[in-house]
């Protein structure tokens, strides 16, 4: 582990230091104002609006696990391959995505659904290109996987889903005084299938998928699943139960995905003559 934190020596701790120091911030803060949104007296994750396609306030409990991983992320700028992706290459975006993070998270919690909305999208769209050029980028260890790839693998899958969320509260109906109408079956049900169609494209985004994206999908879905009981709407309901099992075949294709390209790739370790403990053969053959 300490060799992939080892700096190469014409690279210095305090090269694009306002860049680093901006992710620091963004990230401390970002995390922050999650966690006082959580503790606050407002508890907007308890009593904001309930619309048909509202999840159980525990889903959001997957920020901090987004938020610490990029804590992990802004340790890792501080190494040669850590500042080559996140300095080099993710640059100015990622406090960028904090920024616009925090501003959803404060119209949010003031309730202003339509504005939470604006800045969702333009949370995702900056953290679909961070995605985008991670994905692009070749993973050489296992610190790429923890503070690149899974961190942002996660926000994409996530925000992606709060996105509807979003929408039906700024413009759906309140579930605590509305019945469902025959229109809001059909968007909860386009939204579903759109979730579906998006986790089907995670789950065959390469040869091992992309689980942890997969995972954020499904995480939402069964919330959905289980905040919309039947009392409220037997159809939102028994929908939303089809498409969070539908969604563990995703899951469980990524699973596989990623379990056969561990054995493939340790079976070409022992065909070359590399032993389980031969890093620099597994180095050699593209090992995390």
């Amino acid at each position: 582990m300490a060799s992939f934190f080892r700096r190469p020596p014409n690279n210095s701790w305090s090269d694009h230091l306002p860049l680093k120091l901006a992710n620091i911030v963004g990230a401390l803060f970002v995390m922050g104002a999650n966690g006082y949104t959580v503790i606050s007296p407002l508890d907007v994750y308890y009593t904001g609006k309930e619309t048909y396609f509202t999840p159980a306030p525990w889903a959001y409990f997957l920020w901090p696990v987004i938020h610490l991983l990029v804590l992990g992320t802004c340790t890792y700028q501080f190494s040669g391959r850590g500042k080559e992706l996140i300095v080099d290459i993710i640059g100015w975006n990622l406090p960028l995505l904090d920024f616009l993070n925090a501003m959803y998270i404060y119209s949010w919690s003031n309730q202003e659904y339509k504005y939470s909305l604006v800045f969702m999208v333009f949370t995702c769209s900056v953290a679909s290109k961070i995605y985008r050029l991670v994905k692009a980028s070749s993973v050489r260890n296992i610190c790429d996987e923890l503070f690149l790839h899974l961190p942002f693998s996660l926000y994409h899958g996530w925000t992606t889903c709060l996105i509807f969320s979003t929408a039906f509260a700024a413009f759906g109906v309140n579930a605590e005084i509305e019945p469902v109408r025959t229109w809001t079956k059909v968007f909860v049900f386009l939204s579903l299938f759109t979730l579906q169609t998006i986790a089907s494209a995670y789950a065959y985004s390469s040869a091992e998928g992309d689980l942890p994206a997969c995972l954020a999908v499904s995480w939402f879905i069964w919330a959905v699943f289980v905040q919309q009981t039947e009392a409220k709407s037997p159809f939102v309901h028994w929908c939303a139960l089809g498409a969070a099992i539908l969604s563990l075949c995703w899951l469980m294709r990524s699973a596989i995905g990623l379990e056969l390209k561990i054995r493939n790739r340790s079976a070409n370790n022992v065909r070359f003559g590399f032993g389980p403990n031969d890093h620099e053969g597994s180095r050699l053959l593209g090992a995390h």
